[in-house]
């Protein structure tokens, strides 16, 4: 009966010798099971070769190989003991021994599926990321050029707000000296007023004087000093009316 042996080179070198060492022993372990189940009035049980099924998935066996194993086996008991026309109780015997390699692939199957499925997802949720990433960056940019503007328009408010500043004291001054000048010229006013109205007056008081001595003497004297005695008055109270509009318009 051939020897089992790994594909060269799919393991170390020590480790490639011992997984044929057990390989071989497979096939011997295989050889006895397939003898017995095909022993006649023996008791067709299929539990050994499930059992020789997982050990070859243990050692890394794919379905070529174990039947490989098996056609070898078969061939041996048929050469030896007369096993002719058992290939069917044979093939059920096999078919039951690669079921856990069948299972393995279905299983490798499934995964492959699912790793797709999640690859396609993965990609999915790349692109969705790289899509917020995207906004993500328009957002930082578009805050950072907001930000500069409102420590642009911040600075300019303050800058605003100190020349409004300077400029509310510049009023105060102003209207202080204006307020000081109008005080000044009402009193200049108020002063010339005085002056104005006292001139008047003596003078009045002078004409009153002359008008007594004349009333002694001169009749028509005396009317002509009332007269100016009269102008006089009437120079007096313009004066005021003046000074006095002066006032409402300063």
């Amino acid at each position: 009966m051939e020897t089992c042996r790994l594909p060269a080179g799919s393991l170390p070198e020590g480790r490639a010798t011992q997984m044929n060492r057990k390989c071989i022993e497979l096939s011997a372990r295989y050889l006895a099971a397939l003898r017995i189940h095909l022993k006649p009035g023996a008791r067709a049980s299929l539990l050994p070769a499930l059992k020789l099924g997982r050990q070859a998935v243990a050692l890394g066996l794919e379905t070529l190989e174990l039947a490989r194993i098996h056609e070898q086996s078969l061939a041996a008991l048929e050469s030896s003991n007369g096993y002719d026309g058992l290939g069917k109780r044979a093939g059920i015997f096999f078919a039951e021994a690669i079921t856990p390699i069948v299972g393995t692939h279905r299983a490798a199957l499934d995964s492959k599926i699912e790793l797709n499925r999640l690859n396609l997802t993965l990609n999915k949720r790349t692109v969705e990321l790289a899509a917020t990433n995207v906004l993500l960056k328009r957002g930082i940019i578009r805050r950072r050029k907001v930000e500069a503007a409102l420590k642009k328009s911040g600075e300019h408010y303050t800058r605003l707000l100190k020349d409004s500043l300077q400029l509310q004291e510049g009023l105060r001054q102003l209207t202080h000296q204006v307020l000081a000048t109008q005080e000044n010229e009402r009193r200049e006013i108020s002063h010339e007023l005085q002056n104005e109205v006292a001139q008047t007056l003596l003078g009045i008081n002078v004409r009153l004087l002359s008008l007594k001595q004349e009333a002694r003497t001169n009749t028509k004297g005396l009317k002509n000093e009332i007269a100016s005695t009269q102008r006089l008055v009437a120079q007096s109270a313009r004066s005021v009316r003046r000074v006095a509009r002066q006032f409402k318009n300063a």
